[in-house]
């Protein structure tokens, strides 16, 4: 063997010495995250998105949930996993059919929740694979009896929009197929604003971050009520996430968000259950309430 190949040979090896506990780590986030992709190991709940003025429920936000494992002990490190693999198609594809498939189930055990709404989690680049745009979820809501305009896309903000003219024509096919649109986590960084601009979407999830003592904050009150003004202008339903005290329920109330989901409405939930204001916050309750408000 000759000098410069036995260098290269060495350089390969100390290359892989110095690597090894990287290629370990991935090799077993690998497996662990290819036994989790699997039905029986996946949770699904839903949580109720309720009227803050007419104390109804919209719909109900569908949620995943994995078998916490040694690389994924959390439900978000998971996700932050699915973001940046190459599976990322399949995994969505994969949660797509299961949420719908439980959904459905529900509907027929309870014989209720036939016409509210589902939101979907879906990343932004999975709306760009052939298999969501190809007629598959037609094709998979009539299976269900579910009607398109029950279903509404929730863009999460795990990968940024790129290309946003060819987004928004992707967008616009969705929405000729019947298809609703939400933004999550909006408020939360420089990608969600840009995607309420570029989209209109039907709806605007302001992120829990935002919303945590807010009654207590000027700031964050402040970005609301910037994000209330836009979706005034635009046409664009405000649903306000992580409401967990009574405080923040009623000073949202009074800067006239529409919608709500959190703890303080209903908990996620393995069963289809409606959400319910408090009793001290619904707002044509009793003219005691309407001061307290």
């Amino acid at each position: 063997m000759k000098i410069n190949q036995l260098t290269t040979l060495f350089k390969y090896f100390k290359f892989l010495h110095a690597n090894h506990h990287h290629f370990t780590q991935e090799f077993v986030m690998s497996e662990e995250f290819k036994s989790l992709i699997h039905k029986h190991k996946i949770t699904t709940v839903f949580q109720p998105i309720v009227s803050l003025t007419e104390n109804d429920t919209l719909g109900f936000e569908i949620l995943n949930r994995p078998e916490p494992t040694l690389c994924f002990p959390t439900t978000d490190k998971f996700y932050d996993y699915v973001g940046q693999s190459e599976t990322v198609f399949m995994v969505e594809a994969f949660l797509r059919d299961l949420s719908l498939e439980r959904y459905s189930e529900q509907v027929i055990h309870t014989q209720k929740h036939k016409n509210q709404l589902v939101f979907l989690n879906i990343q932004p680049q999975v709306l760009t694979d052939s298999a969501y745009r190809s007629g598959k979820t037609l094709e998979l809501l009539s299976k269900y009896n579910l009607s398109p305009s029950q279903i509404v896309l929730e863009l999460t903000e795990k990968e940024a929009v790129i290309d946003y003219s060819r987004f928004e024509k992707i967008i616009d096919n969705y929405r000729q197929q019947g298809f609703r649109i939400a933004v999550d986590d909006a408020g939360t960084g420089y990608n969600s604003l840009k995607t309420l601009v570029y989209l209109k979407p039907e709806f605007i999830k302001i992120d829990k971050s935002l919303i945590r003592n807010i009654h207590n904050n000027p700031a964050q009150q402040h970005l609301v009520e910037l994000l209330l003004e836009f979706a005034a202008q635009s046409n664009t339903n405000v649903i306000a996430e992580g409401i967990e005290t009574l405080s923040e329920l009623r000073f949202l109330q009074r800067l006239g968000v529409s919608y709500g989901q959190g703890y303080a409405l209903g908990k996620p939930n393995s069963l289809l259950c409606n959400g319910q204001l408090p009793a001290s916050s619904i707002i044509n309750a009793s003219p005691l309430a309407q001061a307290i408000l």
